[in-house]
């Protein structure tokens, strides 16, 4: 219940934990640093799945599965890779009783193993572009654990791609990236900033590493899903290579992108407040909940029978060129073992959109209350108009919530000069500032360390500007956006 929820400004961190719990999202694992997802919380992953599946197959991209054991000379194939990883590896060196003798990675992640099928499956520049998506779960050995921001053991979606030239990869990487943005804002309500992760920051073996950004309640920065730019690494790594259109040969030019079931947690630090969780419609699995209210059995059969009309005149109510996305979905809450407010609360800590309040009253005036998650107001609407009303409702909450976490994002970008600005907008400020960089490692690695904030990324449309980097004092043509993350 609400009560129990530890309030944003006591304590953001155990908030977010509160709210996973009684929305019951997640649980902990007897697996240290695991979680179990919840079928609330999987059904937003559902969800997720569903929509960016379509997105990838109206793309081009065909879906595979790859397995979860990777030989280790394989990702020792290429160097910066497994150097990267190597302090997250899961690795299994026993099975069936005897000792390996090749262990066997758990997957962190698949260039590695599939670049091995790649190289058998493309001989010809007429097998090229070959876009395959794999849905999978993965395992990296995190010191640090919070459910579904970061785990052990996490579900998500990881695209690889070969092409003929270094220009279709960068099209390619540059392409996804944008229909992560565009699933971000338009599906979870979340403005991001789409951007180039400095050399420090990109992902193991890639040569160039995209990213959308977003901004949670508490100030702190959180990648959302990143897409890469692997040029010809793991193709001369793996010698998939391929015969060129002018008889010669070359090695693909590769991709790879995906977002996690840290979108969950996104969702749940973008939009939630002291309540519970709230949910944008476009991805809630359930979007009114009807709560029958009765004293007698006379009055429950009678408004039971009206709630299931409602209910379906809901169901059925055209959706999709009105921009939803998907028919709405409706729960009739027959618990009689719990009073109306209790039921109140509740789905209001599970963060249905839209709650249809119903008794005998409403009955005899021919209308119902419709109450708004988001900002709690209520209104009398007579049964014929309510389908109508709840489809409006829901997009006046999708577009509201993504303006509400707009604005909020907006007003937590500072423009900083010299350092002292830089740390003070950080710790009384929080958020994005934005900031001269003079574009060397060594400058990142001392803000990090005297700040805890790192480059989120080069904005795509980043204007040229000269001026002075914020640490150094030397020369710089851009700002950059720095952040605490998490």
């Amino acid at each position: 219940m609400a009560d129990k929820i530890t309030p944003r400004s006591k304590d953001f961190s155990q908030w977010y934990l509160d709210i996973i719990q009684h929305a019951k999202l997640a649980d902990y694992s007897p697996v240290k640093g695991c979680m179990v997802i919840r079928p609330n919380g999987y059904a937003i992953w559902e969800r997720v799945q569903r929509v960016l599946d379509g997105k990838f197959k109206e793309t081009g991209h065909k879906n595979a599965y790859f397995p979860l054991f990777i030989p280790e000379s394989f990702l020792k194939k290429e160097a910066q890779h497994v150097e990267g990883f190597a302090p997250e590896l899961a690795v299994v060196t026993m099975a069936g009783g005897k000792k390996l003798e090749e262990p066997l990675v758990v997957r962190p992640t698949s260039e590695t193993i599939i670049n091995s099928m790649f190289a058998k499956w493309i001989q010809s520049y007429r097998d090229l572009p070959l876009l395959i998506n794999q849905w999978a779960n993965v395992v990296r050995w995190e010191m640090r654990t919070r459910p579904f921001l970061r785990t052990t053991e996490f579900l998500w979606q990881e695209g690889h791609t070969c092409h003929e030239t270094d220009q279709e990869a960068e099209e390619e990487v540059l392409r996804m990236l944008d229909v992560y943005r565009e699933f971000a804002e338009h599906y979870m309500a979340m403005p991001v900033v789409a951007g180039k992760k400095s050399e420090s920051e990109r992902f193991a073996g890639a040569v160039r590493t995209y990213c959308i950004e977003a901004l949670m309640q508490d100030g702190k920065a959180l990648q959302a899903g990143t897409s890469h730019n692997l040029g010809q690494n793991f193709a001369r790594a793996f010698g998939t290579e391929f015969q060129t259109r002018d008889g010669g040969r070359d090695f693909t030019w590769q991709t790879s992108w995906g977002v996690s079931t840290r979108l969950v947690g996104a969702l749940i630090m973008t939009h939630s407040d002291d309540k519970g969780l709230v949910l944008p419609p476009r991805l809630a699995p359930i979007h009114v909940v009807i709560v029958p209210i009765a004293k007698t059995p006379e009055e429950r059969e009678e408004v039971l029978s009206k709630a299931k009309l409602i209910a379906d005149s809901i169901k059925s109510w055209p959706t999709q060129k009105a921009g939803l996305g998907t028919p709405m979905a409706v729960h009739i809450d027959l618990d009689d073992t719990k009073s109306p407010g209790w039921k109140f609360a509740e789905w209001e800590v599970q963060g249905v959109p839209l709650r249809i309040e119903l008794g005998p009253k409403d009955l005899a005036k021919g209308q119902a209350v419709l109450a708004r998650r988001d900002t709690g107001e209520k209104s009398f609407v007579e049964f014929t108009d309510i389908p109508a009303r709840a489809l409006e409702l829901m997009l006046e909450i999708q577009e509201g919530l993504f303006r509400r976490a707009q604005e909020f994002r907006n007003q937590h970008i500072t423009d900083v000069t010299d350092f002292e600005e830089f740390k003070k907008a950080l710790d009384e400020k929080g958020g994005f500032v934005r900031a001269h960089w003079d574009g060397t490692a060594e400058t990142e690695r001392q803000i990090k360390e005297e700040t805890k904030a790192t480059i989120r990324c080069i904005p795509l449309d980043n204007p040229q500007e000269a001026g002075k980097c914020v640490r150094s004092g030397k020369p710089s043509s851009q700002r950059v956006l720095f952040a605490r993350s998490y």
